[in-house]
């Protein structure tokens, strides 16, 4: 996943996004973040203050820094939060939201999307039909 320090959507979702990754750790698939943004200009997606956010919210995964880009290029992320999910052959099954919420709190009945497409494609190798995209901030390229 993509995702950075200052993005009011991040910000709203990142507790959902360690508790799936909690959850989805418990079957053996495992999760890593990559925030991209350029933190000349957004010092608050500097690497310093990852490491700060990644104390703070517990973050249950590794959390890379792509100072170049180059991963966030070849992936085709666009925006933070952006969710990739992959089989047990590295082949993309999932590029979806996390759930249906935007920056406003989710009731707790609220569809886990990644979370779901997750799951099926551990059991059946293949994701969902249906993904409905990612919405967030714009990855903060270098000028």
């Amino acid at each position: 996943m993509f995702i950075c320090n200052q993005c009011p959507y991040v910000k709203a979702v990142h507790q959902r996004i360690v508790r799936d990754a909690k959850e989805l750790m418990q079957h053996g698939i495992h999760c890593v973040a990559i925030s991209a943004n350029d933190a000349v200009h957004f010092p608050e997606d500097s690497f310093d203050n990852m490491q700060r956010i990644a104390v703070e919210w517990d973050l249950p995964f590794p959390y890379l820094y792509d100072e170049s880009q180059a991963v966030a290029q070849t992936y085709g992320a666009v925006c933070t939060p952006d969710f990739f999910g992959f089989n047990g052959q590295l082949e993309l099954q999932y590029r979806g939201r996390l759930d249906e919420s935007r920056k406003e709190t989710a009731p707790e009945t609220v569809r886990r999307d990644l979370f779901e497409a997750m799951l099926l494609v551990a059991q059946t190798g293949q994701g969902p039909r249906e993904q409905i995209p990612s919405m967030g901030c714009s990855i903060k390229w270098n000028a």
